[in-house]
């Protein structure tokens, strides 16, 4: 199966306590090739981008950074596995670290809308 994300967007439908998307961010995706780049914002946080590579498996190795409300520059790094749901819209597991602040771990979901 052959996954592209390209001008897709993405919603957080749920996140670790310590994350800070929530079901008001918005992930705005771009695919050129295996190269994933995305900018994202709302709820925690004001302004964000993402860089990643994705596998012939539709798997995502990433790296972020945003500005949360806070004035905060947080940065991290996520790997997402895809799952296509039966309305063919995808879901992303997601496992990430933060490499800035307490450099705790988490889980999210992100869902395209």
């Amino acid at each position: 199966m052959k996954f592209n994300y390209n001008n897709k967007k993405f919603r957080a439908i749920q996140n670790t306590e310590k994350g800070e998307t929530s079901t008001e961010t918005v992930f705005k995706y771009e695919q050129k090739g295996n190269i994933l780049t995305s900018v994202y914002n709302g709820g925690q946080i004001v302004s964000g981008h993402l860089i990643g590579l994705v596998d012939k498996n539709g798997n995502i190795e990433m790296r972020y950074h945003h500005v949360n409300t806070k004035g905060e520059l947080m940065t991290g790094i996520c790997q997402s596995k895809p799952e296509l749901l039966p309305n063919e819209k995808i879901r992303l597991y997601e496992e990430w670290q933060w490499t800035s602040g307490d450099k705790s771990f988490g889980k999210s979901i992100l869902e395209e809308i």
